[in-house]
């Protein structure tokens, strides 16, 4: 049975601290802590050490805390923040209310950033980077070590690129917009060339094919793929990356900022770098021929299963079903698909995860002549569209909104100076 509101209470009442901390279910000290962040106004009690309270206010209060908690995360989170971008529920995920699927298979993955950025579709649109812009990109790329992880390349790229433009500090819709265009081929063409091609405009997915594969002569099909699994990835919700990116638009950084708040989480193996430990994996049941004893020393080592499994699909990702169906028609992409589906197979015998879409970035990667790095860079590259996304619609909010409170559980003060 629904808990039931409490009636409304008297407009001109005050109430004590005893009683405002009762309404709101939480300590007094918490009281007063609701009224130094500006959540609640407080009037000294006349003669007294007390204070008092608004009773609307409060009221108001403890409407919105309950709201707040009813509306946790299904995913686990602890934060929800409302979003018109992505929505994900019964094993599919939508760009503004359209299946996204449907967008990615139709459109390039530049028709779909402008999409998920705007709200309009744009056809035939192509992203240019400014000549100045690349160059003091590449100057940047060029300077670090040539062990550089991709996340590095971009996130120093991103920085430099930043100095570039004066007028990254414009956060109208207009100017974030045009950093946008910019930004995402700029960090393409910062990147190395994997060789030498003319292949620096048109499609960015063309461009960028010329920094991952050594491949010199990529078919249509193979080309489609790999622009499909950029638009695939723009988005994905309130990923971690995502979160970050909101956060420093809560703070009003700049869309350069926000973006390498981003790329600095993406890093991790539970995020961005995940494709590559599919990518191994694929490689070694590849060299064995058979996934059974790759898998038995991945789980002898106490290591989970890459590019199996997602904790906001219980069924099959629908980004993976996708990729897999344009990787059907690659003839060389054949040995990669079978080893893939041998994995999932053997794992199934005592864990029934469906592929996830690290195992198929792992399928492109490894059949089209790219590094196990080459998936952690097209996700980079991808997702960096639905960063600036989420940072425009951060930068609607309140500003500062993204500040949750900590739950302090140290030695209670005051405690004497440490010697």
């Amino acid at each position: 049975m629904r808990d039931q509101e409490p009636a409304p209470l008297d407009a001109e009442r005050r109430l004590s601290t005893k009683e405002a901390a009762e309404l709101l279910g939480v300590k007094p000290e918490t009281v007063y802590a609701y009224v130094s962040r500006g959540q609640l106004s407080s009037r000294r009690v006349t003669g007294g050490r007390g204070s008092t309270f608004d009773a609307r206010e409060v009221e108001a209060l403890a409407r919105r805390n309950r709201r707040e908690s009813a509306g946790s995360s299904p995913s686990g989170g602890e934060l929800s923040v409302r979003t018109r971008i992505t929505l994900i529920e019964s094993n599919r995920y939508y760009y503004r209310g359209v299946d996204a699927v449907d967008l990615a298979t139709r459109h390039t993955y530049e028709e779909v950033a402008e999409w998920l950025w705007t709200g309009r579709m744009r056809p035939g649109s192509t992203f240019t980077a400014p000549a100045a812009s690349v160059a003091v990109a590449r100057r940047a790329v060029e300077a670090l070590p040539e062990h550089a992880a991709p996340t590095d390349l971009l996130r120093v790229a991103t920085i430099a690129a930043a100095t570039a433009d004066p007028l990254r500090f414009d956060l109208s819709e207009d100017a974030v917009l045009g950093t946008a265009r910019t930004l995402i081929p700029t960090l393409v063409s910062a990147l190395p060339p994997a060789w030498r091609s003319r292949r620096d405009e048109g499609p960015l997915a063309h461009r960028l094919w010329t920094r991952l594969s050594a491949h010199k002569d990529p078919d249509e099909a193979s080309l489609r793929a790999l622009d499909t699994a950029l638009a695939l990835l723009v988005d994905h919700d309130l990923a971690a990356s995502t979160l970050a990116v909101r956060v420093a638009a809560s703070a009003r950084a700049h869309a350069y900022a926000a973006v390498s708040a981003g790329l600095g989480v993406i890093e991790g193996p539970l995020h961005g770098a995940a494709s590559g430990l599919a990518h191994r994996l694929l490689q070694d049941v590849l060299d064995q021929g058979d996934a059974g004893p790759v898998i038995a020393d991945e789980l002898r080592a106490g290591r989970r299963i890459p590019g199996l499994g997602h904790r906001l699909y219980p069924g099959e990702d629908p980004r993976a079903r996708a990729l897999f169906a344009l990787l059907e028609q690659i003839p060389r992409a054949e040995p990669a698909l079978l080893a893939a589906r041998d994995i999932v197979e053997t794992t199934a015998r005592h864990a029934p995860l469906h592929a996830n879409v690290d195992l198929a970035l792992a399928v492109l990667t490894t059949s089209c002549g790219m590094p196990p790095t080459a998936g952690e860079t097209i996700f980079a590259v991808a997702r960096t569209a639905g960063w600036i996304a989420h940072a425009l619609e951060e930068y609607g909010e309140r500003p500062l909104r993204m500040r949750p409170s900590g739950l302090y559980t140290g030695p209670k003060p005051p405690q004497p100076l440490p010697e």
